[in-house]
């Protein structure tokens, strides 16, 4: 299948034209995004193109797009618009369409999150396919938990027949409609075994190929709405769901008052056809007139649903009767709207003064109610005097004064069902809470919830869960302190490491070892060789402990000095042996100045060493330039050596020397004097092994 592919991707489309393609292909700018997608879905699309197109068709297609990523990680976040991206390169690459590669995208999807254990989920959802259709919303609502940053679409069924179902999608993002096909398809074929075909029925503000969102000519918000037709075989959902005739038995059962209903599901909306509040659940009532202290009471009853809540789930959804109709497993999540409990709001509450306004017309709920509100608001009025008076009044980001938090948000979580016998909607809900602390935080008690639901065992649970969360965390927060500071004595015992390794024996060639490489010898074609003498510091003759510990300490004054004079990278200390320091200049860094590096060192430790003042203490130095070859010699105490005849004569400069002098070698003195350095013929010296050679004293440096 792969091979007949890439022969019909040739014959369609030419070599030539597929690079015009290529190179003509958009490259991303920089423009920062804040639209996000996690890493599992690009680990799909990795995945499916490696293995349907090979490894060589990924690393094209990542150059196209200058995907910096080698690999994807499933939680992190990405910018979406990788994905139309990598469409839009592979149908380059391979002669497929646009559209295609989105929709073979989409299969990759679903095929792929099987690996992580979500098709249990899918599978779970319901026996038929518009079960899931149906879910998506709840889906989707679940696994924001595990993928905190997740900006998923809404999608609801608005219709169902024997032959299919029509969707409805919207969405923050543009270009994902074919994609979705994508998933559609292989959820149907592969969990329920259904041959589907989907297509667009009517789309609004999609655009094929975007990143980001849709264009915004206007300030207000603009989302994707994409209307889909999906083709398959759908009577037996129609049979079994749908068209299902009452058993006789449930037809001669008496209708429920709504009384009844409503002292059994406290938290419970009633809305008629325009979407009004026609009743509700005492525990509604009370909630919302302890979070608006400053409304009329009786202005809750006939209100419409959206002037007293908002809507947060499903998104951007029209809370209208025919459309609520067509959502009837979907989860709703509505906020309430609250005037916010403030010293303002309290006043006004106290000064109310309503023409129909009548405490007797209140029954004993709204009344207890009021009367909660007001007691919270005295309680609370000490604690926002304070708070006005604090430094912090101010806010900040604004440059205007903090109102009070009080109570916070409820958020009701539930289902749409139709009523035939009262014709009309209700909201069968429960507050969503995690513990106590948000319990109390909302304004409400245990007994204020469902005592028949699991609404109070998930509080006093979820309370519990949290004590056993806050001691873990400790620990592991004192663990992950314990670990820090082990960590940062490990960096510190690294750093010296390295230090005493970086002396030894030079940077690069140490981590050439740390690499396991080869000790390898560098051939130098000219260096300068430095040797300096400690004179007069220890008589050999002596047997006293206190002259050697005196020579000791006398020696480590002179060598620090000398240590401090050493400049990387234009000169390297070698080692010291007895009296005699070693240095070089052009090695392990090669430096052409090698001579006249050399030669400031001698001039700068001489005024050094002199400076100090030891009594009796006397220096000498010698210099010679030429060729060497260096290399690491040893294992357990590895040293950087010098080898060849110019260390031998710069070793033979400075025996040959005077106290207090610097001695040169012809070749030196000759390269040093054309750039200025003022030298003084010694004459010819007898030097062991050499014979008579012609010397130079080195006097000072150029003149600056």
């Amino acid at each position: 299948m792969k091979e007949k592919r890439k022969t019909l991707a040739k014959a369609i489309w030419p070599i030539d034209r597929r690079t015009q393609l290529i190179q003509n292909f958009p490259k991303s700018k920089s423009t920062p995004t804040v639209a996000i997608m996690y890493g599992m879905l690009y680990e799909s699309v990795q995945h499916y193109i490696q293995q349907e197109y090979g490894m060589s068709t990924w690393r094209k297609v990542c150059e196209i797009v200058e995907c910096k990523h080698q690999s994807f990680k499933t939680h992190q976040i990405y910018p979406d618009k990788l994905m139309p991206d990598f469409a839009a390169a592979l149908s380059a690459c391979t002669g497929e369409s646009f559209d295609f590669c989105m929709n073979f995208f989409g299969k990759c999807f679903v095929r792929f999150f099987s690996n992580f254990g979500y098709d249990k989920m899918i599978r779970s959802t319901g026996r038929y396919f518009c079960d899931f259709l149906q879910s998506i919303d709840n889906i989707h609502l679940q696994m924001r938990f595990t993928y905190p940053k997740m900006k998923s679409p809404s999608m609801q069924l608005t219709n169902m027949d024997d032959n299919g179902a029509v969707i409805l999608y919207r969405s923050g993002r543009t270009g994902m409609s074919k994609y979705l096909i994508g998933q559609m398809t292989e959820v149907a074929r592969e969990f329920y075994g259904l041959d589907m075909t989907a297509y667009v029925l009517e789309s609004q503000n999609d655009i094929c190929g975007g990143t980001a969102g849709p264009i915004k000519l206007t300030d207000g918000p603009l989302t994707v709405i994409v209307k889909y037709r999906l083709d398959f075989d759908n009577r037996d959902y129609m049979a079994k769901r749908v068209n299902v005739v009452a058993h006789p038995s449930q037809l001669k059962m008496p209708s429920v008052d709504l009384n009844i209903f409503l002292e059994l599901f406290p938290f419970t909306i009633v809305l008629d056809h325009d979407m009004c509040i026609t009743l509700a659940g005492e525990k509604i009532i009370e909630t919302w007139i302890l979070h608006n202290p400053g409304v009329n009471p009786k202005s809750f009853i006939g209100s419409h649903v959206m002037d007293r809540f908002k809507c947060r789930r499903p998104k951007d959804t029209k809370i209208e009767w025919e459309t609520i109709l067509q959502m009837r497993t979907v989860l709703f999540e509505f906020e309430l709207i609250r005037t916010g409990h403030n010293r303002a709001a309290y006043d006004a509450a106290l000064n109310i003064d309503y023409d129909t306004f009548d405490d007797a017309s209140l029954n004993e709920a709204q009344a207890m109610a009021l009367a909660s509100a007001k007691e919270f608001s005295a309680e609370n009025a000490k604690e926002e005097e304070a708070a006005t008076s604090s430094k912090n009044e101010i806010d900040p980001a604004t440059g205007q004064r903090r109102t009070s938090v009080g109570l916070r948000s409820i958020l009701l979580k539930g289902q749409m069902f139709y009523i035939k016998d009262v014709d009309s909607l209700i909201f069968l809900c429960s507050p969503l809470i995690e513990n106590l602390d948000e319990l109390h935080g909302i304004g409400l008690y245990l007994n204020d919830l469902n005592p028949h639901g699991l609404s109070r065992e998930l509080v006093m649970a979820g309370w519990q869960h949290c004590s056993k969360l806050e001691i873990m965390f400790e620990k592991e927060e004192q663990r992950s302190d314990e670990l820090e500071k082990s960590l940062e004595l490990a960096d510190s015992w690294k750093r010296q490491g390295d230090e005493l390794l970086y002396s030894m024996i030079p940077r690069p060639i140490a981590e050439r070892m740390r690499k396991s490489e080869e000790h390898v010898c560098q051939t130098f074609e000219e260096v300068s060789v430095i040797f300096i003498e400690v004179l007069n510091v220890y008589d050999s003759g002596s047997n006293n402990i206190q002259d050697a510990m005196q020579a000791v300490t006398t020696l480590n004054k002179v060598f620090s000095a000398l240590d401090e004079e050493i400049i990387s990278p234009f000169v390297y200390k070698v080692e010291t042996v007895g009296m005699v320091y070693m240095a070089v200049s052009g090695a392990p860094d090669v430096n052409p100045l090698h001579a006249e590096h050399a030669c400031d060192l001698a001039l700068r430790v001489m005024k050094k060493v002199k400076a100090h003042a030891l009594p009796g203490v006397a220096i000498r130095v010698g210099i010679n330039s030429g060729p060497v070859v260096a290399g690491v010699v040893g294992m357990k105490v590895p040293r950087y050596c010098l080898f060849g005849d110019t260390v031998n004569t710069a070793s033979r400069m400075e025996s040959s020397s005077d106290p207090w002098m610097i001695q040169l070698s012809n070749y030196t003195a000759k390269k040093v004097q054309k750039v200025g350095y003022k030298v003084e013929a010694r004459g010819f010296v007898k030097v062991k092994g050499k014979g008579e050679m012609e010397t130079y004293w080195l006097l000072e440096g150029p003149e600056q």
